[in-house]
């Protein structure tokens, strides 16, 4: 019997769906990797914004991490949500003592703005989580917030990847969906660059985006591909879901964590 890849998300819940575990796990499936996780915080939240958060214990975020890893094992670990200082410390200090490539999302805020990790947090994820991390994905915003680079078009990008490598992540994954133009990303080790395009699909059903990036790119580095490869397979799955994505509640609805599912039954 063949057991698929293995990839833990240490992350936060959103109750309607849309991102956090919830899109994490969708998004492992989707890609044919078992996915496990380790919940950091609860969430009240839908379409129209969070209502509510409320992390966990140190404890029984670590209790969780040491349950799945030392009797399962992982291939990749990807984190999301994480909070509070705390919390941010005691996951890198797993992730240091754990032998799998490691996708760091640095979730700042919602895709409705409001905050998902204390400021007292940032020094944190600066000095202890970035410096663990295979890949960092930051948008424009999470760029600004760890940084204080301000990125307005492409140029940006790279002054922005530069002070994020300089935190110690081996590879930055900059995400420019926030610039005008082409959905357009810089992937950057300091020596090698990768730019990917993609057309920007008329939706403003994106919920989840970012969540869905990082754990498509844990899941193909469980699977054994570069970070190059890992990355080009993440975006072209992300561009579907988002180009798919659909209307839930009054808000921002997700986007299709199963779009090759369902474009596959139509074709039947």
């Amino acid at each position: 019997m063949q057991i698929p890849p293995r990839v833990l998300t240490v992350a936060g819940s959103d109750s309607g769906g849309g991102a956090g575990i919830q899109a994490d796990l969708k998004t492992m499936l989707a890609l044919g990797v078992h996915g496990m996780s380790v919940l950091t915080a609860v969430t009240a939240q839908n379409s129209l914004g969070v209502q509510g958060a409320w992390e966990l214990p140190v404890e029984a975020v670590r209790t969780q991490y040491r349950s799945v890893v030392d009797d399962i094992g992982v291939q990749a670990v990807k984190t999301g949500m994480l909070a509070s200082a705390p919390l941010v410390e005691t996951v890198a200090e797993l992730l240091a003592g754990t032998d799998a490539p490691v996708v760091v999302d640095p979730v700042g805020v919602s895709k409705h703005g409001d905050p998902l990790l204390a400021a007292s947090a940032l020094d944190s994820v600066r000095t202890k989580l970035l410096p663990v991390a295979t890949v960092a994905t930051p948008n424009l915003d999470e760029v600004t917030q760890l940084t204080g680079v301000v990125v307005e078009d492409e140029s940006g990008m790279r002054r922005a990847a530069d002070a994020v490598l300089g935190f110690g992540p081996r590879w930055a994954l900059i995400k420019g969906g926030h610039l005008a133009g082409d959905a357009v990303d810089l992937l950057t080790d300091g020596s090698e660059e990768h730019w990917l395009r993609a057309p920007r699909h008329d939706n403003r059903h994106t919920h989840g985006t970012g969540c869905t990036l990082a754990s498509a790119v844990a899941s193909g580095l469980a699977q054994g591909m570069g970070v190059p490869e890992a990355v080009r397979a993440a975006k072209e799955y992300v561009t579907g879901a988002i180009a798919a994505g659909f209307p839930l509640g009054g808000g921002i609805g997700p986007v299709d964590h199963a779009w090759r599912f369902r474009s596959q039954s139509l074709r039947r």
